[in-house]
């Protein structure tokens, strides 16, 4: 109980921290110019002292590293005014993580701006110009939705690709199109796939290059796919070293076939680099996939240092990952270790990103629910409904089925603590079901609680440990090597008379925090083993 009040100190002062005024991420973050970003080979027709200094720029984009990357472009125009495929650099930078969504709409006009530049100094090859064409079908000075505008984009990337089959760079920028264009509804993954087989036979002719690995990772991270991108994964960190994303980047894979020693350590040492660059974005994300890693493996420790060290940082206004990084930790940190009480309290803040404002709103409602009290889980489950609405006019349709997702979560949990059982029963089916529809944003390293896992839990509530079972291990193929997967598939498993099961799953719980901290489903565990 003592350390209730200064963990609700630290929550408080994630989610009430004063947001920065809207500005430019090369204005928030700078760094020490990096040494090892790997391998990158872009002919141009620019003076050849800038060359190197482009290609750096080019390597830079690859990994993700925009302020730095922005810096390059420009200084490689400061020293051969001509070059104008610098300007195709600065367009594609001002895209910012695409995975996260669109930029904002005063970063996305200074890409615009740099093709009318580009375009009006006149390229000095048709290879160049048709470069700034490609990215000009991402811009346009007109309204598009980014799911018109990445879909544009993709396009133009197929036509400049197969133009010119020997640029391999076209193929690569072409490669990641197709990933940033994927319907995450499909569950096909067939843009993604094709990127894949675009990437793997460059991936051997350029071990190096740090833009292959980084888009086979994305192209495979997903659950049924995941194990392939564990080559790139495990060579990533390694050929950038660097760049804090490219460090982070294999985090996206680990976390998928639950490796969490791994996720930790990659994370950690991006952490690390992004501290010594004063990149508080990189710092952020990193975090959020280091709590989601130590709650795994039971380090309470370790993820609530984390979070100590997250209160310092101000995310970028440009770019999102860093706003989600300070909802979603605190609520994971209640949530994974079941304190209802803690999630029931958590203070939502007020963001322009209403679908990060919903987790709160969602660890709130689950929490008010698992405490019996069905009033407060139907006053979130309410804000979760506006918040749909919301997305809903926005027409941002994945962001609005993963909040309704949640409000079915909420109001189902609601309902048993109300006494309706059926009614229960029935919204959750629904919410996991819907949930299977789509994949978790690649902004993420996972959902607050699996919709399938929080229905294994149900079904255990209600009494029904042998179909529990079934949504637990259901649930592992998608989120797998999760503590509290693995601890409702060993109170299913027990409860069913299943004692075999039980003791596969008790055992793997018991593996998975042999260094973590004391937590009562780990004495349980060891307990139910001793006995046998």
């Amino acid at each position: 109980m003592t350390l209730r009040f200064p963990f609700a100190t630290l929550v408080a002062a994630l989610l009430a921290a004063p947001l920065p005024a809207l500005s430019h991420d090369e204005q928030k973050e700078g760094g020490r110019p990096p040494e090892k970003l790997g391998q990158v080979h872009f002919p141009t027709s620019c003076d050849a002292s800038v060359q190197p200094l482009f290609e750096r720029g080019v390597a830079l984009l690859h990994s993700s590293w925009f302020p730095e990357g922005l810096k390059t472009f420009n200084e490689v125009l400061k020293r051969d005014a001509s070059c104008t495929i610098a300007y195709w650099g600065i367009a594609v930078n001002r895209l910012l993580n695409p995975f996260g969504g669109a930029a904002p709409e005063a970063v996305l006009l200074q890409g615009q701006e740099a093709i009318e530049k580009g375009l009006a100094a006149g390229a000095k090859t048709e290879r160049e110009r048709d470069y700034l064409a490609a990215i000009g079908a991402f811009y346009g000075r007109d309204r598009a939705s980014f799911r018109e505008r990445v879909t544009r984009y993709e396009a133009a990337m197929e036509k400049l690709a197969a133009k010119y089959p020997d640029d391999k760079e076209a193929s690569i920028f072409y490669a990641l199109a197709l990933n940033i264009a994927a319907d995450p509804m499909d569950k096909t993954f067939a843009r993604q796939l094709k990127a894949a087989r675009i990437l793997e036979p460059i991936y051997v002719e350029q071990p190096e290059h740090p833009g292959v690995a980084h888009y086979l990772i994305h192209s495979y991270d997903y659950p049924p796919i995941a194990e392939k991108g564990l080559p790139a994964a495990r060579r990533y960190a390694g050929i950038a070293p660097d760049a804090a994303h490219a460090l982070h980047m294999p985090s996206h894979i680990f976390t998928r076939v639950g490796a969490w020693e791994d996720s930790l350590a990659t994370n950690q040492r991006s952490e690390q680099n992004a501290r010594q660059n004063k990149a508080s974005q990189e710092m952020l994300h990193a975090l959020d996939y280091q709590v989601y890693a130590a709650l795994q493996l039971a380090r309470d420790r370790e993820a609530r240092e984390a979070m100590e060290r997250m209160t310092a940082l101000l995310p970028n206004p440009d770019q999102r990952a860093g706003f989600y990084a300070l909802a979603a930790v605190p609520a994971r940190y209640a949530l994974e270790r079941a304190d209802w009480k803690l999630a029931s309290t958590l203070d939502p803040r007020t963001m322009a990103f209403p679908y990060i404002v919903a987790m709160t709103h969602f660890a709130r409602g689950y929490g008010a629910a698992r405490l019996g009290d069905p009033a407060g889980a139907a006053h979130e489950a309410e804000a979760l409904g506006r918040i749909k609405q919301q997305l809903d006019a926005q027409k941002d349709k994945y962001w609005g089925t993963e909040v309704e997702v949640q409000r079915l979560g909420v109001s189902a949990w609601g309902a048993f603590a109300g006494g309706e059982r059926d009614a229960a029963l029935a919204r959750m089916r629904a919410a996991a079901e819907l949930e299977d529809t789509s994949e978790k944003s690649p902004v993420s390293p996972g959902r607050l609680v699996p919709a399938r896992e929080m229905l294994g839990e149900l079904l255990l509530a209600l009494g029904r440990p042998a179909e529990a079972l079934t949504e637990f291990e259901a649930s592992a193929k998608r989120d797998p090597n999760r503590f509290r997967g693995y601890y409702g598939a060993a109170l299913a498993a027990q409860r069913a008379g299943d004692a075999g099961k039980a003791r596969e799953y008790f055992a793997k719980l018991a593996q998975l925090g042999a260094k973590g901290d004391a937590r009562p489903e780990l004495q349980q565990a060891r307990t139910f083993l001793a006995a046998k």
